[in-house]
């Protein structure tokens, strides 16, 4: 992880009861008020991994968000609830209510598979992105706010880059922890970058068109290893407006996944 001041984080725990202040590191490009998707994509992630009674036996093989509403920068509440337990997998959903609301802007539906480590010979690709330390830093594009997600998170495109429509593969490497004071966890990192495919591989000028993503899917057949994701990512748009996002998750070993966003495009 780059460097951080103490105390600098996405997220810092109000208490143990799932309560959590959003910091001005969550906030995306578009509205100073609101975040970007990848920061509260992680921390609910990290409550299904962390709840109480949690089997450490497995792992987050697929996970599928609902963005309802804008997320506000702010207190926010994250709750789990288990729909299915079985002997190999098990199903967890997990909400986030903003303080002051009744009602979730954010949900998650979490499927986790019991691991077995060397049950089954391993079958994985390797390496076909140039490391991020082969690649330059690649500035965001500009974000009238100082501070946000474009300056928590450091970005290096091996293919492509933020302005240039059409496909491209972005190396991301989380600058400050997930929640204020604790370590970031492998599906933490993996999932702070996902929601960042529409905007990797806008195939169309940004400054003219709207890409809303209201959903998130990701499958991952092995987590992360070392500091740095890559998002390989080539979007589509039919001339109704409705686009997909679809990327092929790295770690430097090799790809771990992939993940998929409906967008909503529109010009400004």
């Amino acid at each position: 992880m780059g460097a951080a001041a103490a105390g600098e984080a996405f997220y810092e725990r109000i208490d143990g009861a799932g309560r959590f202040a959003a910091t001005e590191y969550t906030r995306g490009p578009w509205d100073p008020g609101v975040q970007h998707a990848g920061p509260p994509a992680a921390l609910l992630g990290r409550a299904v991994e962390e709840r109480p009674g949690a089997r450490t036996d497995m792992r987050i093989a697929r996970v599928t968000y609902e963005v309802l509403r804008p997320v506000p920068i702010g207190g926010l509440t994250v709750a789990t609830s288990v729909l299915r337990a079985g002997r190999s997998t098990e199903v967890v959903e997990a909400s986030l209510v903003p303080e002051g609301a009744d009602a979730p802007v954010m949900l998650a539906r979490v499927l986790r598979v019991r691991v077995a480590e060397g049950a089954v010979p391993a079958v994985l690709p390797g390496p076909v992105l140039p490391a991020p330390g082969e690649v330059a830093q690649t500035p965001f594009f500009p974000v009238p706010w100082d501070v946000g997600y474009h300056t928590a998170v450091e970005t290096r495109f091996a293919e492509g880059a933020f302005l240039q429509p059409g496909p491209g593969a972005c190396w991301m490497r989380m600058r400050v922890p997930l929640i204020a004071g604790e370590e970031p966890g492998a599906a933490d990192r993996v999932l702070v970058a996902a929601d960042s495919g529409n905007g990797v591989s806008a195939v169309l000028d940004i400054r003219r068109y709207v890409f809303v993503n209201s959903d998130l899917t990701v499958h991952l057949h092995r987590y992360p290893v070392g500091e740095w994701v890559c998002v390989q990512a080539r979007t589509s748009v039919d001339p109704g407006g409705i686009g997909l996002a679809d990327s092929l998750l790295h770690d430097e070993k090799g790809p771990i996944g992939r993940g998929a966003q409906s967008l909503y495009v529109a010009p400004r």
